[in-house]
């Protein structure tokens, strides 16, 4: 089992989001792009998953081994990262990250189908070491908003090429898993009932991404409106995933104890009342600190979910491909769709409409789980 290798890619690849995420948002900004603006240039991560993983998806089935792919798109993320420091308009930050983003997006799913491959009949391990991910974004995402209280914000830009330098050096140590005996092909993504319940998770984790979509793209810009600090920004970031590891680590039992339509129902209802919070509630810390803990709930539980029902219902060689389709939909088109909503909805109505947009798409997500959703 590559254990370590595996964790040790996860910790710089979340690493790398944890720098951006929070604050590439707050760089654009100093840019002096408008709100629309800046939900475009950071939606292009979200366009190019609708793409580039299922097209690395499918060449990795038929072609080069996943690894090598890996690899590749690792390496040429960085280069394409690595413009941005030639460019500040918007046409070139766009270009850079597009090119960036193709790659980027690609390698995950990739990665998600090695680690379920390495642990073959242990998926409920997956926890142990999706939870480096999570680490590694706690580390950066704290270290980075400290940072950046003390120098310039263009000096993001060469925390995360260090990042992306140590995703490909991890990239280089991982091994194909071991060979296993193949799956009829009448085991097909469009199976019958395994069908269904795949569109209704789909289509569940489509509007969960769009729920997040104002957060990710507008949540560090709207405390600094609120006159928190990057250091403070930083910490809220790290709380919400700090509650994400915890539900990674308990995920096995709540997955043994509860249906996947009971979690799902529960992450939606967390992720309504998390967004309208936030929309409202951005001057109260303590509120502010009691919501970015539903982030286990609204994130964690839906993604764990997610992964070990597709592992429960599609055969290893079929998984490189549900990944790239499940990372499509969720964050590629759903992510999509909450970046560009959300930059409307700021500029035309402001921050409190933006966040009630978020809340609006998990109420639709509820629903969709309520009436679809029969069954695991």
């Amino acid at each position: 089992m590559q254990r370590g290798p595996l964790s040790a890619w996860y910790f710089c690849y979340f690493a790398f989001i944890g720098a951006f995420a929070p604050y590439f948002g707050l760089y654009l900004q100093s840019l002096a792009f408008s709100a629309w603006q800046i939900s475009v240039l950071l939606s292009v991560m979200q366009l190019m998953r609708l793409v580039a993983p299922n097209l690395l998806g499918w060449l990795a089935e038929r072609g080069p081994r996943k690894t090598r792919i890996v690899r590749l798109a690792s390496l040429a993320s960085g280069v394409g990262f690595a413009g941005l420091y030639c460019t500040e308009s918007f046409v070139g930050v766009f270009l850079c990250l597009a090119l960036m983003s193709f790659f980027w997006t690609a390698a995950l799913p990739l990665v998600e189908a090695l680690t379920l491959a390495h642990l073959h009949r242990q998926a409920e391990r997956y926890g142990g070491i999706r939870i480096w991910g999570s680490i590694g974004f706690i580390v950066s995402v704290l270290g980075v908003g400290a940072m950046l209280d003390a120098y310039p914000l263009p000096s993001l830009l060469y925390v995360e090429s260090l990042l992306l330098c140590g995703v490909f050096a991890c990239a280089l140590a991982l091994v194909e898993p071991p060979r296993r005996a193949p799956v009829a092909a009448a085991d097909g993504l469009a199976a019958g009932a395994r069908r269904r319940k795949l569109i209704a998770l789909l289509a569940a984790s489509f509007l969960m991404a769009a729920a997040h979509g104002p957060f990710y793209v507008f949540y560090s810009i709207h405390l600094a409106a609120h006159g928190y600090d990057k250091t403070l920004i930083g910490a809220l970031w790290s709380l919400g995933v700090l509650a994400e590891i915890l539900v990674f680590l308990y995920m096995p039992a709540l997955l043994r104890r509860y249906s996947l339509r009971g979690l799902l129902l529960f992450s939606f209802g967390c992720a309504v009342l998390r967004f309208l919070a936030v929309g409202w509630g951005a001057s109260l810390l303590l509120l502010m600190v009691l919501v970015q803990l539903l982030h286990g709930a609204t994130f964690g539980i839906s993604h764990a979910a997610a992964m070990a029902a597709m592992h429960r219902w599609f055969p290893e060689r079929q998984q490189a491909r549900v990944q790239a389709l499940y990372g499509s939909v969720s964050l590629g088109a759903g992510g999509m769709l909450g970046s560009l909503g959300s930059g409307q909805a700021w500029q035309w109505f402001g921050p409190e409409a933006c966040f009630a947009l978020g809340a609006l798409f998990a109420a639709t997500g509820l629903v969709v789980v309520w009436r679809v959703m029969r069954e695991d």
